[in-house]
């Protein structure tokens, strides 16, 4: 159980990433269409079905990654999957953060950097 904390933040990247990429896969067209007024006169605008499944395959291979990284640490105790998809979740949360900066929407910016925190631990306890 010395990795209790790790299993921890391994299982809330999961539940976020695999939630959410079932939401857009299931509510595609929703999600296009807020995220196209969301962008609105960004860069982003003419872009955000490419970018949006950019992102979905970014969420689902952080969540599976994690998923793998939960029975690789119960199994053998090995964290190499778990900091590997820790680090995907940073990855995917800096493209969340960039896209709300770049929307000027700095309050969902602030709400991407709660979850950045415990994936930046996780990344840490990890390694």
């Amino acid at each position: 159980m010395e990795n209790l904390a790790s299993l921890f933040v391994l299982v809330f990247l999961a539940i976020t990433f695999l939630q959410s990429g079932y939401d857009k896969f299931t509510d595609w067209n929703s999600n296009v269409s807020w995220l196209t007024e969301h962008f609105a006169g960004t860069f982003f605008g003419n872009k955000v079905a490419i970018a949006l499944k950019v992102l979905l395959a970014f969420e689902i291979v952080a969540g599976i990654l994690c998923v793998v990284g939960l029975i690789e640490i119960s199994i053998s105790g090995g964290t190499a999957f778990g900091k590997y998809g820790a680090s995907m979740s940073c990855i995917t949360l800096l493209m969340l953060l960039f896209g709300q900066r770049i929307a000027k929407d700095y309050d969902g910016a602030r709400t991407i950097v709660i979850y950045l925190i415990p994936a930046l631990m996780g990344v840490y306890w990890l390694s």
